[in-house]
């Protein structure tokens, strides 16, 4: 390359890599420089330099491991529950039944909807009292199941996650859509003559062609679920007695009510390193082959 290539070339890179470093780099250095600070986060109040204390508090911390636990629920149910359902209707949508278009804006319909408005319909549907959920379970003599299920530690989570499964599965459904329809249509015809199976389709050609989209919503599964703030803020508010707490809620606490801002810094960048770690170990063991 020339010399006036290399200098339009950088002229080019320059605004991405402006806002790179400003909106990112920057933020990522000055919070890791914060979690080595003790400070209230008030302007012009000093900073005291505490080294791996805040680190140390917050490993100590009995909340901490139980919002990790929770995040992990999160997780559980992401791959085992919304997996198969996400990547099932994208089978669906995508064959060559009647009406596909139909099922494809129905199931979509949820993530339509705000995080919060989906927070509250459920939470009023579950309401012990009165939620229209409590109620059919009443009607059809299932009273001993009929309690306030947000309100009960060990089910609030589980519950709160199966109602993000429903809220998301259709917008995972689409990254599944997108691999499908890349799959060569010649491969189905072929296995089709050759006496496959729908079932054997799905497993020897489908699925294993479709490992670059499972990539993809295993990355987007661990770093949702260990930044899941909304939806159970919303729902349960951590509580009760932090039992529903995940680590962004621990990491909102310890900033804007207990004014620990070196802590929730140091909480961000241990969720910051987690989160690296797991997508990069995602991204290699499911790494597609080049043929």
């Amino acid at each position: 390359m020339k010399k006036k290539d290399y200098v339009i070339t950088v002229l080019f890179l320059f605004p991405a890599l402006f806002l790179l470093a400003v909106f990112v780099i920057y933020p990522i250095i000055s919070n890791v420089i914060l979690s080595l600070q003790e400070w209230n986060g008030i302007f012009g109040a000093p900073k005291t330099f505490v080294g791996l204390d805040n680190y140390k508090a917050v490993f100590s911390n009995e909340s901490f491991w139980t919002s990790m636990v929770n995040a992990g629920i999160f997780l559980v149910v992401g791959f085992l529950i919304q997996m198969p359902i996400a990547y099932g209707l994208a089978l669906l949508v995508t064959s060559r039944i009647k009406g596909k278009n139909f099922f494809r804006t129905v199931y979509y319909l949820p993530v339509i909807l705000g995080t919060t408005i989906v927070a509250i319909m459920w939470k009023n549907l579950l309401n012990p009292n009165y939620g229209a959920v409590m109620v059919l379970l009443r009607a059809i003599g299932l009273e001993d199941i009929a309690f306030d299920w947000l309100n009960t530690p060990g089910l609030n989570v589980w519950v709160v996650a199966l109602v993000n499964c429903w809220k998301s599965a259709a917008y995972n459904m689409l990254i599944f859509c997108a691999g499908l329809v890349t799959i060569p249509e010649d491969l189905n015809e072929a296995a089709l003559i050759d006496g496959c199976t729908t079932w054997q389709r799905i497993r020897y050609i489908t699925i294993p062609l479709s490992k670059n989209s499972f990539k993809v919503y295993s990355i987007l599964c661990i770093t949702g679920c260990i930044k899941t703030f909304d939806i159970i803020w919303a729902m349960t508010g951590g509580g009760p007695n932090a039992s529903s707490s995940t680590p962004a809620i621990l990491l909102y606490l310890n900033a804007y009510s207990f004014k620990l801002m070196g802590r929730s810094a140091a909480i961000a960048i241990i969720l910051l390193i987690l989160g690296v770690v797991l997508s990069v170990g995602c991204n290699k063991l499911l790494k597609q082959e080049e043929y």
